[in-house]
């Protein structure tokens, strides 16, 4: 027998199902194993020492886990391919090994980005051993949870009752605001205006302009210094007929973005579908985990706690002839577009988080899916379509408007559209509203 250890049972009842009856895959539903909140479970004079207690909870699955390992020739630890992963790995070997039931079972670790089939086999064709480093990172991580919260949590409650906890995190971010508190009460504040118009077009096609010359004299930012003088400046505006006097146009390319990482996922989950943190990894998790679609479990996104934003190499053609690309030779680039991260990180290696190789289209699975996970994975599938298309080919354009006597002049800046490449999919910016951001406006034909 082959036993397989996973997090979750959703998962387990899938994996079961791709890997056949020699295998039994369990779920340890988590950690199994957590320092007890008490003075002395993490140990600095001794080496940083930890005693680990195995909950309530989770001894129903250890006993069944144990049971199972017991008539095992195999056990393969599938949890999660990131750090707390590892960590519960980990966790469930140490206690196996200290039960003594492990002395002729091999031992590997397997680690897969999405749930299907293929994914799944080859993952366990090429099993490998835990991965030391990582998980010396969670013991870091968690020893400093305990030392930091759990001696500086009552001074807190002390201090200022109702506070419900201190830590690494909270006491770091804690002091970053403060500081930046203080730098606010000690801003001396300055008086400036700046002056906008909004102007149409012979087509009626409206545009907004800053003033940027006043009275024959170029304006900068505090110029402008009062209300009075703001007031002369509006009335000069109002009292005008402006003319376009200068037209500037300088072409660049805007690429588009790279598949999504955890952190991209949330921003702009929050920027364009309003979703918290907590909400949006809760419906990626679903969405990892799949859904039956034909009579089989099919994850329809890779795993998405990742800083990688390579897309796997077998996801980069599918992805490319998606029925979301538009038609034409145009939109695609030729060869494969490979992203890479400026910095290196210490997760690199692991891919981003775009749907696996030939994903089904948001309308063809639309009806497996709840609200928030159609909208969800429609929004993770354009933006992974949108990273394999061409870039968007923008004239950047700056035209000023003068009045009759050229003492005063407005300028107005934005982008028109020579080319829209991926933007026929995928808007990195906002959520289709208008900007006031000058790069992000999209001026009318002067």
């Amino acid at each position: 027998m082959n036993v397989v250890i996973v997090e979750s049972p959703a998962k387990a009842k899938t994996i079961n199902k791709y890997l056949g009856s020699e295998y039994t895959v369990l779920a340890s539903y988590g950690h199994v194993r957590d320092l007890p909140s008490k003075d002395g479970s993490v140990r600095p004079d001794e080496d940083f020492a930890m005693n680990w207690e195995v909950d309530a909870r989770s001894q129903k699955q250890i006993k069944e886990i144990t049971a199972a390992v017991k008539k095992a020739d195999h056990l393969f630890l599938a949890t999660d391919p990131d750090r707390e992963g590892e960590a519960i790995s980990w966790h469930v070997l140490d206690v196996l090994e200290k039960k003594n039931v492990l002395k002729d079972v091999e031992v590997k670790r397997v680690v897969f980005n999405e749930i299907t089939k293929t994914a799944i086999l080859e993952a366990f064709e090429h099993p490998r051993d835990l991965d030391l480093p990582l998980i010396d990172a969670y013991l870091a991580r968690r020893a400093l949870d305990y030392l930091v919260g759990f001696t500086l949590s009552p001074v807190l409650w002390r201090k200022l009752p109702g506070s419900r906890s201190a830590g690494r995190v909270q006491s770091v971010a804690l002091r970053l605001i403060c500081e930046r508190e203080t730098e606010i009460e000690l801003f001396k504040p300055q008086e400036y205006w700046s002056i906008k118009a909004g102007f149409n077009t012979p087509t009626d096609a409206p545009f907004k302009a800053s003033l940027t010359h006043f009275e024959g004299e170029k304006l900068d930012k505090m110029s402008i210094a009062n209300e009075d003088h703001a007031q002369r400046a509006v009335a000069a505006i109002e009292a005008a007929d402006f003319s376009v006097s200068q037209v500037e146009r300088k072409q660049s390319r805007r690429n588009p973005a790279a598949p999504f990482t955890t952190s991209t996922l949330q921003q702009d989950a929050s920027r364009k579908l309003y979703f918290t943190t907590k909400r949006t990894m809760q419906v990626a998790q679903r969405l990892y985990e799949g859904f039956t679609i034909d009579g089989e479990t099919v994850g329809l996104i890779t795993y998405m706690r990742t800083d990688g934003v390579q897309t796997p190499n077998e996801a980069l053609s599918p992805a490319r002839a998606l029925g979301g690309v538009p038609a034409g030779a145009d939109y695609p680039p030729a060869p494969p577009r490979i992203n890479k991260r400026k910095e290196k990180t210490p997760q690199e290696p692991q891919e981003a988080a775009p749907p696996p190789p030939a994903p089904p289209p948001p309308a063809d699975v639309a009806q497996y899916l709840d609200d928030d996970q159609r909208k969800l994975y429609e929004l993770i599938w354009k933006r992974t379509v949108a990273s394999q298309m061409e870039a968007a080919v923008m004239d950047q354009v700056a035209a000023d408007l003068t009045s009759p006597d050229g003492q005063t002049t407005l300028r107005a800046t934005g982008s028109v559209i020579a080319f829209d490449g991926f933007l026929k999919v995928y808007q990195e910016r906002g959520d289709g509203r208008k900007s006031d951001d000058d790069k992000d406006r999209i001026l009318p034909d002067m």
